[in-house]
């Protein structure tokens, strides 16, 4: 009786749209009476079959940059955020605390602020960016043809590193200053220490923090919104982007929408799996 009250709003918040969205990707709903489909027919998955089809390619596109942006979340930010807190753990540069708050500060910082920041200073022909390009070549033109998720995928890891620093930093002081004395003592050297006893001791943080790049990874989509808008011709483009302008651009169709949202849980529950076995293969205890 104690855990209903609290079960029943998760099964409302939670579980039920849940539910609802996967049964919704089922069906022709595309917005009732107002857009001229007043009646609601399953229809199987022709919305994943067409997701997974249609001729331009979206889908695909999306994906892959994701998949970008998953790979620089957990082989960028993690890694840097780790080699950041160590050597601000071990005191190798003065002002820790200064350095500390500069790196974290971009987490605190609203996705939009940040997009319409970095937006004018690179994404434009008289960005500050191409003032200083223009310094150097003067005749120099801006372009984002070649490769537009560069900018994207550099602001990323700007952003969110420090909230891995941060949580490397709190584990790291957890460790037994004792053992690292002790492992000195008996002539390890830094490189030893770091991959026999910080490492496998920071094993399930390292878990941890993969999850939560790639989940986060999955559903960015403030940042590129404000400062691509999917942009140019969609090649900026992410799923939960194309979720959003499948569903509410346009002539709404939720059906493909809700399909969308579902197999990037599919896909950020197969990425987690396979963090998890990596782990179990390759970790250490803590």
């Amino acid at each position: 009786m104690l855990v209903a009250p609290a079960l029943l709003i998760y099964l409302a918040v939670m579980t039920f749209p849940t539910i609802f969205s996967v049964l919704l990707s089922l069906t022709n709903y595309n917005g009732g009476k107002i857009f001229g489909n007043p009646n609601i027919k399953f229809v199987g998955f022709n919305s994943y079959k067409w997701m997974f089809t249609e001729p331009t390619g979206n889908f695909y596109l999306s994906l892959k940059n994701n998949m970008l942006i998953v790979a620089i979340s957990v082989f960028g930010q993690i890694p840097l955020g780790f080699v950041l807190a160590y050597i601000l753990s071990r005191r190798m540069v003065k002002g820790t605390v200064f350095f500390q708050t500069m790196i974290f500060l971009p987490y605190v910082i609203s996705p939009v602020i940040i997009g319409i920041l970095f937006k004018n200073f690179y994404l434009n022909q008289n960005s500050v960016y191409m003032e200083i390009v223009r310094f150097f070549n003067p005749g120099a033109q801006f372009t984002l043809n070649e490769n537009p998720m560069i900018p994207v995928m550099v602001v990323i890891l700007w952003m969110f590193t420090g909230f891995y620093m941060i949580v490397f930093l709190a584990n790291l002081q957890r460790i037994d200053s004792q053992i690292i004395e002790a492992a000195r003592i008996d002539g390890a050297s830094e490189g030893q220490i770091l991959s026999r006893i910080i490492l496998p001791a920071l094993s399930g943080v390292i878990v941890i923090c993969a999850i939560l790049a790639i989940s986060g990874s999955l559903k960015s989509f403030d940042l590129i919104y404000v400062m691509t808008g999917g942009g140019p011709a969609g090649r900026t483009r992410v799923l939960s982007l194309f979720m959003y302008q499948s569903a509410f651009q346009g002539a709404p169709n939720y059906p493909l929408a809700n399909a969308i949202s579902t197999v990037m849980v599919l896909i950020s529950f197969a990425l987690i799996i396979i963090t998890r076995q990596v782990e179990k293969i390759f970790g250490g205890k803590e």
